[in-house]
């Protein structure tokens, strides 16, 4: 376990670190499904704000 002990014999614990890793960007199907889910959210959203309009 990781630790330090200062002059009076207090322990400070810390946290193991995760190892680090770089982020890979999108491939072209990702991409290709982002654009997809944005428009049905961005239509589901359109729909509701229609219906809660003609409700009202």
């Amino acid at each position: 376990m990781r630790y330090t002990e200062d002059e009076t014999g207090l322990l400070n614990n810390f946290a193991v670190e995760p190892k680090m890793y770089e982020a890979e960007p999108p491939s072209g199907n990702e991409k290709r499904n982002y654009i997809i889910l944005g428009s049905v959210a961005a239509s589901l959203v359109v729909g509701l704000f229609a219906i809660a309009a003609s409700v009202s």
